[in-house]
């Protein structure tokens, strides 16, 4: 198991706390200053409300919205806040832990949805914490400022998005796989500002999308949501989760950015006003940043065998045409390497993972158009994305890693997609009526070689794939009852028996308000998702596409809950959740489902694949949410589940090795004076069966590691439980504003479970005992890790 964790001794971590505490402490000559918060306000459709009230709770600050819906509010004192909008007619809406800062404070916008009460008053109080009509539950969404101060994240999205309510931590708690409610890694979905990113993650594990390091620069990110079911008709492929990232745009009227140094990497972004000549702010906005990792270096200094080095970028240009067109060019990639280098000293555990790991050559990009168009009658809104997304992996394994000689495995692939997407939303009375289609070309290629396996071929396919989808929307019973109705089908025109009739997929999603602030919500709905492209251009040897028949893989989701609204920022809620799957690949070679694999370094799905398994999981979770109030904030959930999966027996059901049965998570934070904020985030899994490792038949092809399928659920993990705990200190100045922060993740020195390692029985000085046979690696993961982080915002 490949780990990017630091192997800090704790006399470095109390020098490291010695230093950060003095810097945190040291006075600073100069005064603070004040900040300035802007934004719009808008409806649903788009169409600017002049005049509405905004006011920074907790302060006799406020003031109202401009002819073009705009607000400034200036002269506020550097801190953190509750915003709140109210209008005649419309929903009261708060954004909560508005963070002010002297400079880098982003535009907060805000869309009023029209109310049916208090129609002759304006009644200025906190909105309620709510969920879209569309999506009544399962969902959970969270901020920039809760984003951007996650503890134990290092400013990694996807990490913050793996602590939410449901998602299981990885293997050994290091890499950025969404394992929601029992579901496998690669049965969920990314969408950037409506753009779906296939991979957000260096050194992704192709056929699937998880990593060790997210790619998205969390100054982009305006908010993130997490939905675990009821997914919106608008998105195709996912199974068990949709992660929506939306992005603010760039600062219209100054140009800014911010510098960031964390324990891993640096990265730079920029951003500002284009073509504004002598105007008070441009309609041409752009957001562009690269990032550096030097890993690489930090493990040479170390001495560590493994070298990740990556670079990614990430850039948004928006341009308002007139008052009801837009246009955005948004983009993102990465390039990654992935290298070996003999340690100084010998060592049994480097040794091995000399010997086991892969080399790893990717580089992804993903670029797209959205046009926005909002209709003149006030009656609707378009949005059209064209985008393309690229990924190029090769992935070799090395009989002697060290020389690079005597391939074992490689993978050399190519993937490319080009989408079409397009959406139409237009609002009938209380109807809210919208609809589609997705158009996308794919195209694969890959040459394999596999000496284990004794396979070797060359592939390439290219096809078309297209889907349409339509959801309504209403309010029945004085708005007490919220009724929602999709309907989407895709096909392609490679797979066989994949049509359109075929893939009719109805979802419901219903929302009672049976007392005031109580809520009985339920969705129904049935999923579907194509098989990855390394599982349909698979050829065997005599280079037939042995997998042109899979079929795309179904989950149908029931859930249910109760929703307490405890207060303007809290909520208490309690789902019941059942998934049931079929259709589901299985290994052919392994006799195992897929379901069990793809959340390590590897390629999920380049192999023989039958579309017989069936799976299912269920369980319950409770979750309770805290937005910030009295300076405290929190999130904590419970989820109790069983996931199980059949191979070629399909009435028979295994645990799946994510069957944790138990998940825990609590994060939480509380502002100090003076800009100090204290935060800690706490993860609990239960123990999940793994594969145990085939030693006689890893002995005769090592150093390639060949798993035992057939004894799965046989032996379990311990329990994972980890302990994260920050502080952040913020300054504010003139010219910029400083963030500087501690974090030690595993504070608790708890050891995270791993599968057993083996390597070669070896003498002390390195060289191997004749004849030669396998030991059991000593694993200590169980060590705190401390890390630093500056950002600088100008």
């Amino acid at each position: 198991m490949i780990s990017f964790r630091l192997p800090f001794p704790a006399s470095k971590m109390v020098q490291t706390l010695g230093f950060i505490i003095f810097l945190m402490t040291a006075s600073f000559a100069n005064a603070q200053v004040a900040g300035v918060l802007s934004g719009k306000v808008t409806d649903v459709v788009g169409e600017p409300i002049i005049g509405a009230s905004v006011f920074l709770n907790g302060t006799e600050k406020g003031t109202i919205t401009d002819e073009n819906g705009q607000y400034i509010l200036a002269e506020i004192v550097p801190a953190s806040y509750n915003l709140t909008v109210s209008y005649l007619g419309f929903e009261t809406q708060t954004k909560f832990n508005i963070l002010v800062k002297s400079k880098g404070n982003q535009a907060y916008n805000y869309i009023l949805k029209e109310s049916t009460e208090n129609l002759d008053e304006v009644v200025v109080t906190n909105s309620k914490i709510g969920r879209p009509k569309e999506t009544p539950l399962s969902t959970q969404t969270l901020s920039a400022v809760e984003i951007a101060t996650y503890p134990g994240s290092n400013n990694d999205v996807v990490q913050v998005a793996q602590t939410l309510p449901g998602v299981s931590p990885s293997v050994g708690g290091f890499r950025n796989d969404l394992i929601i409610r029992g579901g496998a890694p690669n049965e969920t979905v990314y969408y950037l500002d409506g753009m779906e990113v296939p991979n957000i993650n260096h050194f992704s594990t192709q056929g699937s999308a998880g990593g060790p390091v997210g790619l998205l620069n969390v100054s982009f990110i305006e908010d993130v949501t997490l939905s675990t079911s009821a997914f919106g008709a608008q998105y195709d492929n996912p199974l068990s989760g949709v992660l929506q990232f939306r992005q603010r745009n760039g600062n219209s009227r100054n140009f800014g950015g911010n510098f960031r140094v964390s324990a891993s990497e640096a990265a730079l972004t920029l951003e500002g006003p284009l073509f504004k000549k002598d105007n008070e702010q441009s309609k041409t906005t752009f957001l562009i940043s690269a990032r550096r990792s030097y890993l690489q270096t930090l493990f040479a200094l170390i001495g560590l065998p493994i070298r990740p080095n990556y670079w990614d970028y990430q850039y948004k240009i928006d341009h308002e045409l007139d008052d009801y067109n837009s246009i955005t060019l948004l983009g993102l990639g990465s390039i990654d390497d992935f290298t070996l280098a003999p340690p100084d000293e010998f060592d049994s555990k480097q040794q091995a993972q000399l010997e086991q790991a892969p080399f790893i050559d990717q580089t992804s990009n993903t670029t797209g158009l959205t046009w926005k168009n909002r209709f003149k009658d006030g009656s609707g809104f378009m949005q059209t994305t064209l985008s393309n997304n690229r990924l190029a992996n090769t992935f070799t394994r090395y009989v002697d890693s060290e020389n690079r000689t005597g391939i074992i495995f490689r993978n050399d692939a190519v993937e490319s997609e080009t989408k079409l997407r397009h959406q139409i939303t237009k609002f009938y009375g209380d109807w809210k009526v919208a609809g589609g289609l997705n158009l996308q070309q794919s195209y694969y290629s890959n040459e394999t070689v596999n000496t284990t396996n004794n396979l070797l071929f060359k592939t390439e396919i290219d096809f078309v794939k297209y889907g349409f989808f339509a959801n309504a929307t209403n309010s029945f019973f004085d708005n007490s009852l919220d009724v929602s109705f999709g309907i989407r089908t895709d096909a392609d025109t490679f797979t066989e028996g994949n049509n359109l009739a075929s893939t009719l997929s109805p979802r419901l999603g219903l929302s009672y308000e049976f007392q005031e602030n109580w809520k009985l919500n339920a969705s129904v709905g049935r999923y579907f998702k194509i098989p990855p492209y390394t599982m349909l251009g698979f050829r065997n040897n005599a280079l037939e596409l042995v997998n042109q028949d899979l079929k795309y893989t179904r989950s149908d989701h029931y859930v249910v809950g109760v929703q307490r609204i405890l207060g303007p920022a809290a909520s208490i809620s309690v789902e019941g959740f059942y998934k049931n799957y079929d259709d589901y690949p299985v290994s052919v070679i392994d006799g195992v489902s897929i379901a069990n694999k793809g959340g390590g370094f590897e390629v999920l799905g380049n192999e023989e694949i039958a579309s017989v398994g069936r799976g299912r999981t269920y369980g319950t979770e409770l979750q309770f949410q805290q937005k910030l109030t009295n300076n405290f904030y929190g999130i904590f959930s419970y989820t109790y589940f069983y996931s199980e999966f059949t191979g070629f027996d399909r009435n028979v059901f295994l645990p799946s090795v994510w069957d944790s049965r138990h998940l825990i998570s609590l994060v939480g934070g509380y502002k100090l004076k003076r800009n100090w904020e204290v935060s800690a985030r706490y993860r609990f899994a239960g123990g999940t069966p793994f594969v145990p490792t085939d030693l006689e038949r890893t002995l005769e092809v090592y150093p390639d590691i060949v798993l035992d399928y057939p004894r799965l659920g046989e032996e379990k993990f311990g329990i994972f439980s980890q302990l994260d705990v920050r502080v952040d200190k913020k300054w504010n100045f003139s010219k910029l504003s400083l963030d500087v922060f501690f974090e030690v993740q595993n504070i608790l020195a708890q050891n995270n479970p791993q599968p057993p390692e083996y390597g070669l029985n070896r003498e002390e000085s390195g060289a191997i005992i004749e004849p030669r046979s396998l030991i059991a690696i000593m694993q200590d993961n169980g060590r705190p890790i401390p890390s630093i982080g500056i950002v600088i915002d100008f």
